[in-house]
């Protein structure tokens, strides 16, 4: 399959020069997509917003679901080859790029399903005076126009969430991939258009000028705007969208961990690693904060340091590779910085420490940094875990509570009331008992808070997000 994209625009030309993709592993050469400037951006939104006002045009419920449904064999036939350029150009490691191609398989199956069992609802009449002889009824229709803008950690299944669900609403979809990662976007509209999408429904650009992404986004005829991406960026996007423009923001946090003194650490410490060290730390809901009870703190440190050691980092593409690189080498020189800036300020180096390569950093475990070190109080995006002791569960919540970011937390206990405890009072949108902070089926509800993010991801809420309920309201005299 070829790497060399066009611009996804019907009827557009572009004057601005292409956009390279370099593997993050070893900066290799292996795409290009042509970048939009001021005058594609104009045609996307026109054709878009004219075809949503143009309801003779609309995809019917059916329509749609025939699209996705062969949009998913198509898919499945050629799972391998997404898998392999997913973890080229992500840099996530092939066996874990296998199992995105397979979510984001199963992702557009789950958006078939919330179209085929969606419905509006009944609203009661006749409970007073005012409003007898009359039905109330909702149904649901598209919101508008959906521009996503996303991000580079998954490069395929962060589209089939965002696009698969517009889709599926039936709104005109504008996606912008990010500049490291489009191959996989631009694989997956194909494949849409493939399917029988028509080329307007959903279009495609990369641009060279942040400027023609923000016009993009701020645009009035823009009715949903979908973002993945830094907080920093997201915020600053959503103070300048147009008025009526609704919108989702998913950002990071710095995932909370409590592991009690009962826990089985047996059972706890692949699953921290994991979910630290997968995808080199680089997740929204990575591990990396974990208080573990001043009685079993040391210890489970020191082996979770073991099990990084062993964790095999290198080439995303060859099947053995465990931990692949970080996604620029500025990446790599950040992490080696709030790193050697902890040591220095105290913190235990367990393991790791190191940069492996321009591009890869080897596992680390650190013990009780100090709270003011960046690895403390902001988000890693780096395969580093801190592990911090603790002597009562409710100053680790209050540890946990401390940063002005909310996603996912977890704490691992056998004691049901240290469990609950933690659920009821963790700022958090999902508390995981017994598991880590990355766990996610895309079924349910994944939601940052505070600067974490806005609005509920999950495909069944994102494609409500992309809709309204419209009212009917009949008046007979007969009723």
């Amino acid at each position: 399959m070829s790497n060399e994209f066009s611009m996804m625009v019907p009827g557009a030309t572009t004057d601005d020069g292409v956009l390279k993709v370099f593997a993050p592993y070893d900066g290799a050469e292996i795409g290009a997509v042509k970048a939009a400037d001021s005058s594609a951006v104009e045609q996307a939104l026109d054709n878009a917003y004219r075809l949503f006002g143009d309801r003779d045009r609309w995809l019917r419920p059916y329509q749609r679901i025939a699209i996705l449904e062969k949009a998913a064999r198509i898919m499945s036939e050629q799972a391998r080859e997404l898998a392999i350029d997913a973890a080229r150009e992500g840099g996530k490691p092939l066996i874990d790029s296998q199992v995105e191609v397979a979510r984001a398989i199963d992702g557009v199956k789950g958006c078939i399903e919330v179209l085929r069992t969606q419905s509006g609802s009944e609203i009661p009449m006749g409970l007073t005076a005012a409003s007898v002889e009359r039905i109330g009824c909702t149904r649901k229709e598209p919101i508008g126009v959906v521009v996503a803008v996303s991000a580079f950690n998954h490069p395929l299944n962060l589209i089939v969430h965002q696009i698969g669900p517009a889709v599926a609403a039936g709104c005109p979809a504008i996606v912008k991939p990010a500049e490291d990662t489009p191959l996989s976007c631009f694989r997956f509209v194909s494949i849409l258009h493939e399917a029988g999408l028509p080329e307007e429904w959903c279009q495609a650009l990369v641009v060279n000028d942040v400027s023609n992404a923000t016009r993009l986004v701020t645009d009035k005829r823009v009715g949903f705007f979908s973002f993945i991406g830094s907080a920093r960026v997201g915020w600053m996007l959503r103070s300048r969208l147009a008025a009526g423009t609704r919108c989702a923001l998913e950002h990071g946090g710095a995932a909370p961990v409590i592991v009690a003194s009962d826990a089985d650490q047996d059972h706890a410490l692949p699953l921290l690693a994991k979910g630290g060290f997968y995808h080199a730390g680089q997740v929204c809901v990575s591990v990396q904060r974990v208080f573990a009870h001043h009685s079993i703190a040391r210890e489970l440190a020191h082996r979770l340091a073991e099990v990084g050691k062993k964790l095999k980092i290198g080439d995303p593409t060859l099947p053995d590779t465990e931990v692949g690189p970080l996604i620029r080498s500025a990446e790599v020189d950040r992490v080696e910085t709030w790193v050697n800036e902890a040591v220095n300020a105290g913190a235990g180096l367990l393991s790791g420490g190191k940069r492996i390569s321009e591009s890869c950093y080897e596992c680390t475990v650190l013990f009780d940094p100090p709270a003011n070190a960046k690895v403390s109080h902001m988000e890693i995006f780096g395969p580093v875990i801190c592990v911090y002791p603790y002597t009562d569960i409710d100053q680790a919540i209050t540890r946990a509570n401390e940063l002005p970011y909310a996603f996912q937390a977890a704490v691992f206990t056998h004691d049901i009331d240290i469990a609950m405890r933690a659920y009821d009072r963790l700022d958090a949108s999902a508390i995981m008992v017994n598991d880590h902070t990355a766990f996610r089926v895309d079924w349910m509800p994944f939601a940052g808070l505070k600067e974490s993010g806005l609005a509920v991801g999950g495909i069944p809420f994102t494609m409500r997000d992309m809709q309204i309920e419209k009212m009917l309201v009949i008046r007979s005299k007969q009723l």
